[in-house]
């Protein structure tokens, strides 16, 4: 599959193309550094969700115990700038299967596909990192950008649908994923736009895993849920931002 025809469900799903101002500003040789430490965190911060919803709906005590501790050396690095740990052996310790605590007909799916998700952001990365030692980049921590946590605001506060929601607004966050990394790629180094493109394949998977689960759960249908969050995450990468990140909107300076 070429790399147009990828995208092309992902430029459907999406209400709006990355602008043309945010590749303009990520393009920029002295923004690399930061973009690629905003993409390190990024790739934990969707481990951790993936980690929330096994943890909080089908995993029992022990299993959501041991996925914590598998994250441990990468939280600790990020958020508490520990030294780095070795990320390879980290890595090898995911393969503990989770015991789910629930009979929800959809657990043994959301397991499974959360799982993968887990392990490959993780890769991802210890990729992401392996790239900023080559080029001297060190690791400093900055502010998060607001776009998952202004989508976020979208979440319906009931059950199930606090669940159908999130899930949609993880389809949102891994398609834009998926479509920047396209965007972004062709306008960077060969060895970096390697590195994104090879990144298109399991972002769209991803994106049509927490779609399925969504549709799955809810037993309705969603689309007006999935086009209302889609209004709102358009919105986000659309409008003014004062800061540059891997999801931010349009940058304020350049309006």
């Amino acid at each position: 599959m070429n790399t147009q025809t990828l995208l092309q469900p992902i430029q459907q799903f999406l209400h709006c193309q990355t602008p043309e101002a945010w590749i303009n500003e990520a393009r920029k040789p002295e923004n690399l550094p930061l973009l690629l430490t905003d993409h390190l965190v990024c790739e934990l911060k969707a481990a951790l969700t993936a980690t929330w919803l096994v943890r909080k709906y089908v995993a029992d005590k022990p299993s959501g115990e041991a996925i914590l501790d598998w994250l441990k050396p990468y939280e600790a690095f990020v958020y508490r700038e520990m030294p780095d740990p070795d990320f390879i052996r980290a890595h090898k310790g995911l393969s503990r299967p989770v015991t789910t605590a629930t009979d929800y007909a959809w657990a043994g799916e959301l397991v499974e596909k959360m799982m993968l998700l887990i392990k490959e952001e993780l890769h991802h990365f210890y990729q992401v990192w392996e790239i900023m030692q080559q080029r001297g980049i060190a690791y400093q921590k900055m502010t998060a950008s607001r776009y998952a946590k202004s989508l976020m605001r979208e979440v319906t506060t009931h059950e199930p649908m606090t669940l159908v929601d999130k899930l949609i607004c993880g389809a949102y966050i891994e398609a834009r994923s998926c479509e920047r990394f396209a965007a972004l790629a062709p306008y960077l180094d060969p060895e970096l736009e390697k590195f994104y493109t090879s990144l298109l394949r399991s972002e769209a998977r991803h994106y049509q895993d927490y779609l399925h689960l969504a549709q799955q759960i809810a037993e309705f249908d969603i689309t007006a849920r999935v086009q209302a969050i889609g209004r709102a995450e358009a919105q986000l990468i659309s409008s003014p931002d004062p800061e540059l990140r891997f999801h931010s909107g349009c940058p304020i300076h350049l309006l």
